[in-house]
């Protein structure tokens, strides 16, 4: 069946991390592994040993970096279960947010968002324990962040 839209679907976006030198503070990601191994099994036929190889998965209890791919469910099916960011045309991942925030800063440190959309990088700095401030030109977006944010932080908005 053809498609009626004009250009492949978004499939990678990228997210830039811009420092002066070195980052100052980087704290690795990391999951549990999934380490490859081969099983060698060895058969009899016609007198001829021959070996062929399966691959097998180990999960161990060793942890890995993650790489810089890192994969998410986007709009509505969206991880999260915040009804309000929806509110907003455009929302990204919290747990993407959540990452970032965790990987280039450390507890008590600032985060700042310059387009704070329907305020995910405020909730995940708060989930985080990062103090955090934000941009936002629309005053829609900026009611969006207000009811959001609301159950989260007593008294901020009032």
């Amino acid at each position: 069946m053809p498609s009626k839209q004009k250009r492949y679907c978004q499939q990678i976006e990228y997210c830039l991390v811009l420092c002066k030198g070195n980052p100052k503070t980087y704290n690795p990601l990391t999951d549990k592994s999934i380490h490859a191994g081969k099983i060698l099994k060895r058969t009899q036929s016609k007198n001829i040993e021959s070996a062929s190889n399966r691959a097998r998965q180990n999960i161990t209890n060793d942890e890995k970096i993650l790489g810089n791919y890192w994969e998410f469910d986007v709009g509505t099916n969206c991880s999260t279960k915040d009804n309000i960011a929806f509110e907003h045309p455009a929302i990204f991942p919290e747990l993407l947010a959540y990452n970032h925030i965790k990987s280039w800063s450390n507890e008590e440190e600032l985060v700042y968002d310059c387009f704070m959309g329907s305020g995910t990088t405020a909730k995940a700095a708060i989930s985080a324990n990062r103090k955090w401030i934000g941009s936002e030109i629309s005053e829609e977006y900026c009611k969006i962040i207000e009811k959001r944010l609301q159950p989260l932080l007593h008294n901020l908005f009032t």
